[in-house]
């Protein structure tokens, strides 16, 4: 006889599950903060060695710590995060099948949405390689709680949000929704792919014929495609995916609408950084990209 926690009881334990995730992420950061006293400089991060141990504690003062062969930050990226939202919203739907004979078509579709999000991330895992967190940033208390506890129970609220708000929700609604989805995602998943293309063979066709910028480094910044539209399209598709996800819980509330919130926050800030760090790094071509390209995320607004 097999034994074990039905999945569907999962929704009720998720605020103590919630703590020990937190709990969890800050030993891990005393065990990595630890570690990084015996690290040679050459491992340590740009950002996360001040001295001062409370700031260094929080962004991490090891780029990549590892034991062996074994990457600590690569692996929380996207693995206990990503995997852990997408068990939090099956057991989800699980529970209001449960509870109301099956699950509602609004519950389907953000489950749906947020599925592919999820499988597209792990499926194209390697171009998590060229991403600010990866290069830059430390492995501190800031990403590991963000791995462990903040993606899975913040970014599963839309779903629990319809197990306790049942939302009615049409067809033509639903295949409005559908379609902002897929816009959205057609615009993140092509500027991610032409990026990362251009980054492993700038002379592939796919990005062949895409015009350019050379810089001082010898490396090339594009100015058309995707990165001729704004500097961050794949921000603008993660946007209004974010919208689609929070449209099936109606507008009754403002929780639903939390992560499209905070996650403009997030990434207007990171577009700050973005721009710091190219700026530095690439002098007057980036000056020329910027002019050549005005707006930052959002045609002819932002």
């Amino acid at each position: 006889m097999s034994v074990g926690l039905p999945l569907g009881a999962l929704p009720e334990m998720l605020l103590p599950l919630a703590f020990v995730a937190t709990l969890t992420a800050f030993i891990f950061s005393l065990f990595l903060y630890m570690k990084a006293q015996v690290a040679p400089v050459s491992a340590l991060a740009p950002g996360g060695n001040s001295g001062n141990p409370i700031y260094d504690f929080f962004l991490g003062r090891e780029l990549n710590p590892r034991i062996c062969f074994f990457d600590f930050k690569y692996f929380c990226e996207l693995r206990p995060g990503l995997i852990g939202w997408v068990l939090i919203n099956l057991a989800l739907l699980m529970k209001e099948a449960e509870l109301r004979g099956s699950p509602s078509l609004a519950m389907w579709l953000v489950n749906g949405f947020q599925l592919l999000y999820v499988g597209d991330a792990l499926w194209h895992e390697e171009a998590v390689l060229t991403t600010m967190d990866i290069t830059h940033d430390g492995f501190g208390f800031m990403l590991a709680f963000g791995d462990m506890a903040w993606v899975p129970f913040t970014y599963s609220l839309q779903a629990q949000f319809l197990l306790h708000h049942p939302q009615p929700l049409g067809l033509p609604m639903a295949s409005v929704i559908c379609l902002i989805n897929a816009i959205g995602y057609y615009i993140f998943r092509g500027a991610n792919s032409q990026k990362n293309t251009f980054r492993k063979n700038p002379s592939d066709p796919r990005v062949a014929g895409l015009e350019t910028i050379s810089t001082a480094t010898g490396r090339k910044l594009l100015v058309s495609g995707w990165w001729g539209m704004v500097r961050h399209p794949n921000y603008l598709g993660d946007l209004i995916m974010a919208l689609a996800w929070s449209l099936p819980c109606g507008v009754s509330h403002l929780l639903p609408y939390f992560y499209l919130l905070y996650f403009t926050a997030l990434l207007v800030h990171r577009e700050a950084r973005d721009e710091r760090q190219c700026l530095q790094k690439y002098g007057l071509a980036w000056q020329e990209y910027c002019r050549r390209v005005p707006y930052r995320i959002m045609p002819y607004i932002y």
